[in-house]
């Protein structure tokens, strides 16, 4: 089985933190679906709204620190940054 090695190197470090290799990981997989009888999980694909993608696309650019995160001195500025923001999110919209 072919592997992507950046792949194999996370999904390494975290089977091992259970004791177990990738190895015994697929075997425990591949045992849970024949008794399954087909894949142990639902397989769907995720539909989010346009907004909600894009705010992952963010929270992930803010993890990946490829976009740095806003800090806040207080609670009140913080408040008054996302009403700002709401403010020109809700100017800029076009309703139909």
């Amino acid at each position: 089985m072919r592997i992507d090695p950046d792949f194999k190197s996370k999904v390494e470090k975290l089977y091992s933190q259970f004791g177990m290799s990738v190895t015994e990981a697929i075997n425990i997989f591949l045992h849970v679906s024949l008794m399954e009888g087909g894949l142990p999980f639902e397989v769907r694909q995720q539909k989010y709204n346009t907004e909600t993608e894009a705010a992952m696309r963010e929270a992930r650019a803010i993890a990946n620190g490829r976009i740095p995160a806003k800090k806040y001195s207080s609670a009140a500025e913080m408040i008054d940054d996302v009403l700002a923001e709401d403010s020109k999110n809700a100017s800029t919209q076009s309703y139909q």
